[in-house]
């Protein structure tokens, strides 16, 4: 996979700690686990003597939780745009200082125009894009369509498994039947609800945890999931036979930004670390080793690692939203599904 892995010297690390006795006080983090590369971290603690400390969540939700419950002490957070525009909404940020964040001018317009929770970037700074997809393991399936329909085929019951993520199954659902990933038309959603019901008689289970190990062990033949993790994983033996796709129908798409959240004690800090981020050079290193395509324009050209999958094969993906009070539907449907209510 060629995972950017760097050692510091002896000589580094002194410096490190004598940037940090001398330094400009803390930063902390709360983010998604895995998401920056500690290289990254170190790299900008020792230029700015800033000590960071990185506090994970596993899902939006949990994040959000979290926060809407009083804990303090968090300067970043990284929620995706349906969270980032709750957020907004709920009065949870600080308004950004765009002219201390200039390498912003370095992210594709394109992304920048699909943030309509945000189109100015008051708010949050984009850091991330990506999509879902379907993994097969070809060691076990050598002919199958490039398409959500694989969860129809009865001879591969049990072999498969789906994200454990209500927006991401049903917008597979959706895209498959044509509709957007955000309706609210009740008739619409009932129909994806049905064929949600029948891709569940084949599945094994809806998994956010394991999907990348089963897919690599052959525990599994089919899975629905974030392909960066399945390739994060794997050596590159075992990717030889790993095909990951974006089903032609389409699929969701996610943003992830960087917000600044009220109550934080190193405001002028937080915006060093999300300029610092927008570094071209830092940029790619950061997209090398997450194997995404970088939504940062000049980094593009510094990348070494090939993504798994590009911009231009995300063109019929669409970014999940925020639905408010219409998200009831979702989750009321969704509960009949996993739990028969």
């Amino acid at each position: 996979m060629g995972l950017l892995i760097k050692r510091f010297t002896i000589t580094a690390v002194v410096l490190l700690v004598a940037a940090l006795m001398l330094g400009q006080g803390n930063l902390i983090i709360y983010g998604w686990s895995d998401y920056i590369p500690d290289e990254v971290i170190e790299v900008f603690s020792q230029e700015y003597g800033i000590r960071v400390t990185y506090d994970t969540y596993d899902s939006n939700e949990t994040m959000f939780a979290k926060l809407k419950a009083g804990a303090r002490g968090y300067d970043l957070a990284m929620p995706s745009a349906d969270y980032t525009s709750i957020m907004i909404k709920e009065e949870m940020l600080l308004t950004i200082d765009k002219s201390l964040v200039p390498n912003l001018a370095n992210i594709d317009p394109n992304v920048i125009e699909k943030m309509y929770y945000d189109p100015n970037n008051n708010f949050s700074i984009p850091y991330m894009v990506g999509t879902t997809g379907i993994a097969v393991n070809t060691k076990y399936i050598k002919s199958y369509p490039r398409s959500w329909k694989i969860f129809e085929l009865p001879q591969l019951q049990g072999k498969m498994t789906m994200l454990d993520d209500m927006r991401e199954v049903f917008g597979a659902a959706l895209k498959y039947l044509g509709y957007s990933v955000n309706t609210t038309d009740v008739n619409e959603l009932q129909e994806a609800k049905n064929l949600i019901l029948n891709w569940k008689r084949n599945i094994a289970k809806f998994d956010n945890e394991l999907f990348a190990k089963g897919i690599i062990s052959g525990e599994f033949w089919v899975v629905h999931g974030y392909g960066e993790n399945i390739f994060y994983e794997a050596t590159e033996e075992e990717l030889k036979d790993i095909d990951f796709f974006i089903p032609f129908e389409g699929s969701t798409m996610w943003i992830d930004s960087f917000v600044i959240l009220k109550g934080s004690n190193n405001v002028e800090n937080a915006h060093l670390f999300i300029d610092f981020i927008l570094r071209p050079e830092i940029a790619a290193m950061i997209s090398d080793y997450l194997l995404l395509p970088s939504p940062n324009v000049p980094a593009r050209e510094l990348m070494e690692e090939e993504p798994v999958y590009t911009f231009e094969e995300m063109e019929n993906t669409e970014l999940i939203k925020d639905l408010g009070p219409d998200l009831r539907l979702y989750n009321t449907l969704w509960n009949e599904i996993r739990f028969g209510l």
